[in-house]
């Protein structure tokens, strides 16, 4: 048997609205914009985001030609994300607005971002 070693590197998702998007990260997850690649013929641009601590990046893509909202099915795909201040994580996003949905009996929350997508907040043990 082969033995190969993997490390994820990104996770896509696809928005309508790149801008708006990427500001949303920056406000709600620290993510800034490292790296951006523009289609030759303006058919699409894919923003790369992290933050501090992490190699892992979330590639935004934007179509031009799609039309409308992306159907998400069941939304049950998200990424996760650890927070060592999970207090003042939780009331940010109160104060945004983008809570979608509490467990407390496990002790996290999940907040969506303008296209719908899930990211699931826990806490630092």
């Amino acid at each position: 048997m082969i033995f190969v070693r993997f490390q994820f590197v990104h996770s896509n998702r696809n928005v309508v609205d790149l801008e708006k998007s990427i500001t949303f990260y920056r406000q709600a997850l620290g993510l800034r914009e490292v790296r951006r690649k523009n289609a030759e013929d303006g058919s699409f641009v894919l923003a790369f985001l992290e933050g501090d601590g992490s190699a892992f990046q979330l590639e935004l893509t934007w179509l031009r030609d799609w039309k409308g909202a992306y159907d998400l099915g069941d939304n049950e795909l998200h990424l996760a994300v650890v927070t060592k201040d999970y207090a003042a994580a939780r009331a940010l996003h109160e104060e945004m607005g983008c809570i979608c949905y509490e467990n407390p009996g496990m002790g996290i929350y999940f907040i969506n971002d303008p296209d719908g997508y899930w990211t699931e907040i826990i806490p630092a043990k």
